[in-house]
C-alpha cells in the first residue's frame, strides 16, 4: 500500500509539472522521458544507472541477459541512425536500450509474474524509473524557477558570504590556475553525481535478489527526497550564483564582471532582476546535499567505497565553488539540509522517538535560521566575519555532531558472547 501510494503521488507530481511546463510552451518531464524511447537521451549514463538499480531484484543470469539486451538495442539504434545519417548533436548516442529493458521488465512483471515476485520486480522497475524521472523533474523545476522568479537575491548572499571569506572567488582562482585537466575532472564529478549515488546504492541493495526484499532505508530514498524538496526552497530564496550575478556568464544582467578575480564590495544589498533562462538553483546547494548523502551512506561500505564517497564529496564542493555555481553559504545550507532529511527518513524507518524528533527539529531550525540570516543580516555578517564566519561553521558542525551522536544510539548493539557454563568433570 505504501509503495502504491508513493507511486500515485509521484505520477500526480509529474503530471502537475508537465502541465506547468506546457504553460511556458516547453515539454515537461513525462514528454522528455517518452521521447528518449526513440530519440537520443540527454544522459545515457543515467539510463544505464537506472537499469543497474532495477537489476538488483534480478538473478545474475537475468542481469547478464538484461545487460546484453540493452547493449544490443543500443547497437541497433546506432546502426539505424548511421544508415539514415542522423547526427546526434545533443545528448548521448546510447541509453535507449537501457530504457527499453526497464520498460520491458515492467511488462514482464505485469504479465508474467504474480504475488510477491510481481511486487518485487515492480519495485525494482519503479526504483530505476524514479532515478531517471528525478532528473527530468529537476530540469522542469529549474525551468519554472527561471520563469516565475524575475528577481534574485544574489547580492544578499554574496554579502553574507564575506563572513566565510568569499570561498567561491578563492576556489575559482585555484581551479583556473590548475588548468584544463583539473577542471575536466571536477566537471565529470559534478555531472555524474547520480551515477556515484547508484554505485553506493547498489552496494546497499546487493542482497535484495537473495533476500527478496528491500532494506528499510537506503541512499535512493534520501537522494529522491532531497531532489523533491530542494526546488521548493529555490522558489522561496531565488539565487543564480556568482558566475552569473558577478561574472561574464551573466551578460548585462550581472552586477559587474568580478568573479573570480575581484571580491564584491560590502554595500547595502538589493534585489536584482535577472533573465528568464538562468535557473535560480543555489539555496540550498543540492549537489552538496546529494554528495553529503553519498558520503554518509558510503561510511558502512568497504574501505574503497568509503574513499570514493569522501572523494566525491570533496570534489563536488570544489566544483560547486570553483565553477562559480554556488556561494560558500549555499554549501553550509546544503549540508544542514541533507543531514536533516537523512535524520527524518531514518526516524521514519525506525519509528519516531524523542531523539529523532529533537534532531530533525534542531536541523530544520538551524536551516531556517541560516536562510533568515542570509536575507536580513548580510551586512552585519560581512562587517564582522570573525564572529559570523565561525558561527556559520559552528551551526553546521553542531547539526553534524548531533546526527552522528544520535544515529550511533540507534545502531543495534551486538549481544555479548555467551560464556559456556562450567561442566562437572568425570573423576
Amino acid at each position: 500500500m505504501l509503495w502504491a501510494t508513493a507511486g500515485v503521488a509521484a505520477l500526480g507530481f509529474l503530471i502537475t509539472l508537465e502541465i506547468a511546463a506546457r504553460r511556458y510552451g516547453l515539454p515537461g518531464p513525462i514528454t522528455n522521458q517518452v521521447q528518449e524511447v526513440i530519440f537520443p537521451p540527454k544522459s545515457g549514463f543515467l539510463l544505464y544507472a537506472g537499469m543497474a538499480l532495477m537489476m538488483v531484484v534480478l538473478t545474475w543470469r537475468q542481469r547478464f541477459i538484461a545487460a546484453g539486451a540493452a547493449i544490443g538495442i543500443d547497437v541497433a539504434f546506432l546502426l539505424v541512425r548511421w544508415a539514415v545519417d542522423v547526427k546526434v548533436t545533443d545528448g548521448h548516442p546510447f541509453g535507449n536500450g537501457a530504457l527499453w529493458v526497464i520498460l520491458g521488465y515492467a511488462v514482464i512483471a505485469v504479465t508474467r509474474r504474480t504475488g510477491r515476485e510481481r511486487v518485487l520486480l515492480l519495485k525494482g522497475v519503479g526504483l530505476g524509473l524514479l532515478l531517471v524521472a528525478g532528473r527530468k523533474t529537476g530540469d522542469t523545476w529549474l525551468l519554472i524557477t527561471s520563469k516565475t522568479r524575475p528577481v534574485v537575491l544574489d547580492q544578499y548572499v554574496a554579502t553574507a558570504d564575506q563572513a566565510l571569506g568569499n570561498p567561491s572567488w578563492l576556489v575559482g582562482r585555484i581551479v583556473t590556475a590548475a588548468g584544463p585537466i583539473g577542471a575536466h575532472v571536477l566537471d565529470y564529478v559534478y555531472i555524474q553525481l547520480a551515477v556515484a549515488a547508484v554505485i553506493v546504492a547498489m552496494y546497499q541493495l546487493r542482497n535484495v535478489a537473495v533476500e527478496r526484499r528491500f532494506p528499510g532505508h537506503h541512499l535512493v530514498r534520501t537522494f529522491l527526497v532531497i531532489g523533491l524538496l530542494g526546488p521548493g526552497i529555490y522558489m522561496i530564496f531565488p539565487v543564480v550564483g556568482p558566475i552569473f550575478a558577478y561574472g561574464a556568464d551573466g551578460g548585462h544582467w550581472a552586477v559587474a564582471n568580478l568573479w573570480p578575480d575581484t571580491p564584491p564590495p560590502i554595500n547595502s544589498p538589493h534585489q536584482m532582476p535577472f533573465d528568464e533562462i538562468t535557473p535560480r538553483n543555489c539555496i540550498p546547494s543540492l549537489h552538496t546535499a546529494w554528495a553529503t548523502a553519498i558520503f554518509i551512506h558510503s561510511r558502512k561500505g568497504p574501505r574503497l567505497l568509503q574513499f570514493a564517497g569522501a572523494f566525491w564529496l570533496i570534489a563536488t564542493l570544489g566544483a560547486t565553488l570553483g565553477f562559480g555555481y554556488h556561494y560558500g553559504v549555499d554549501l553550509v545550507a546544503g549540508v544542514v539540509f541533507a543531514l536533516t532529511i537523512e535524520a527524518a527518513l531514518r526516524s521514519l524507518e525506525r519509528g519516531w522517538d524523542r531523539s529523532g524528533i529533537h534532531l530533525v527539529t534542531y536541523g530544520a531550525t538551524v536551516f531556517a535560521a541560516l536562510l533568515v540570516s542570509y536575507r536580513y543580516l548580510p551586512v552585519e555578517m560581512a562587517k564582522h566575519p570573525w564572529v559570523f564566519g565561525p558561527l556559520l561553521i559552528l551551526a553546521m558542525t553542531s547539526v553534524a555532531h548531533g546526527y552522528v551522536r544520535t544515529t550511533k544510539l540507534w545502531e543495534p548493539k551486538a549481544a555479548p558472547a555467551r560464556q559456556p557454563e562450567p561442566q562437572p568433570e568425570l573423576v
